[in-house]
């Protein structure tokens, strides 16, 4: 009996054998090159002594608060993303907008006793104001924008995205002007003290702690609540979610309504740690929490945590750990590269991002 050759000899298979190993070489290359560069810039900036070490220190603090803020943004990216495979863009505008309400609430009750009295008290009720007006952003443009469009296909609301981010750009910038905004002095937040060996400042240590209060209490929200549990099996099958009594469309109604929520949590605490706003604020915290999202595992809340993180410490140490050492002029001036060539190497080594990407098998 004749053999049966079940692969057609010729040359595009040849080509195919061919290709797969120059390209998975090529990567491989890149790989140790990007290793060894970082080795070589590390090694020789601390051997040169440049920063002390407790400027190393105050580096590693300012990336944990500037990476919490990342990370809260990063949040609204993911759930969507979980729930509908779709990149809201005009997410980094409702942080925008948060940011902006902080600004307007510490704003008016500067100009009161509560703000000295109660300085605490006044921050809570501006962190209660900044997420209530970003998420029902958020609820305004999931209605209006994006419901209609569900089921089409997926580049028109990509587009409707960007599109509706200029919208709230620009109508900010006609109702409050395009100034920058600053924030009034906190008294009880302005200094440091000395934790571990850390210099911290008081806003950086009411960011961070904030922050995370924020995500654990998002995580035992999506993991513990009925609401919660209705997201999670929307992400997984919208059709068998629908056939078990779940409302999709208000769960995906929640699911934006949560992640601005978190983006105007974090609006406030950005202007608190930077003190100036405008209307163009959210442009690329927007676009480097994306990227934190991408990087700890798209669909994933841990990883949009984990990658906002790392993002904030590699941005804030980055420069001056590596680009000095290489000898790189204007190295500080190059901190956003950094942040973008580490979402780079990053799924170059682990295309998933650092936790994964969670979607249901059926989109995946």
């Amino acid at each position: 009996m004749a053999r049966t050759n079940l692969v057609p000899p010729g040359p595009v298979v040849g080509k195919r054998a061919f290709q797969l190993p120059i390209v998975d070489g090529f990567l491989w290359l890149v790989r140790i090159a990007a290793i060894a560069l970082i080795l070589v810039g590390a090694t020789r900036s601390i051997a040169s002594a440049r920063l002390s070490g407790q400027q190393w220190r105050d580096l590693v603090v300012f990336g944990i608060a500037q990476g919490s803020v990342y990370a809260l943004v990063a949040l609204g990216y993911t759930m969507v993303y979980g729930v509908l495979r779709f990149i809201n863009f005009a997410h980094g505008e409702v942080f925008m907008i948060g940011a902006m309400t902080g600004y307007f609430v510490t704003d008016g009750l500067a100009r009161t006793a509560l703000w000295e009295a109660a300085p605490f008290l006044s921050l809570f009720i501006a962190l209660i104001c900044c997420m209530t007006v970003s998420a029902l952003v958020a609820l305004l443009l999931e209605r209006v924008a994006y419901r209609p469009l569900r089921g089409a296909p997926r580049l028109i609301p990509f587009i409707t995205a960007i599109g509706a981010s200029f919208f709230l750009q620009y109508t900010m910038a006609s109702l409050f002007g395009t100034s920058v905004k600053s924030y009034p002095e906190v008294e009880v937040l302005t200094g440091s003290f000395t934790l571990l060996g850390f210099r911290v400042l008081r806003v950086h240590l009411l960011v961070i702690v904030a922050a995370l209060v924020i995500m654990a209490g998002l995580y035992l929200y999506v993991e513990k609540t009925k609401a919660g549990k209705a997201m999670r099996a929307v992400s997984e099958d919208q059709e068998t979610a629908k056939l078990m009594g779940i409302n999709v469309d208000r769960t995906i109604a929640r699911v934006f309504g949560v992640g601005g929520a978190m983006a105007g949590a974090a609006g406030l605490l950005f202007g608190l740690v930077f003190q100036n706003v405008f209307f163009l604020s959210g442009f690329l915290p927007g676009i480097k929490a994306f990227t934190a999202a991408v990087l700890g595992g798209i669909g994933n809340i841990p990883g949009a945590a984990v990658g906002g993180l790392t993002l904030g410490m590699v941005e804030s140490m980055g420069p001056s750990l590596v680009l000095v050492g290489l000898g790189i002029p204007a190295a500080h001036q190059l901190k956003d590269v950094v942040a973008f060539v580490t979402l780079v190497l990053v799924l170059i080594f682990r295309p998933t991002g650092i936790l994964g990407e969670r979607v249901s098998e059926d989109r995946g």
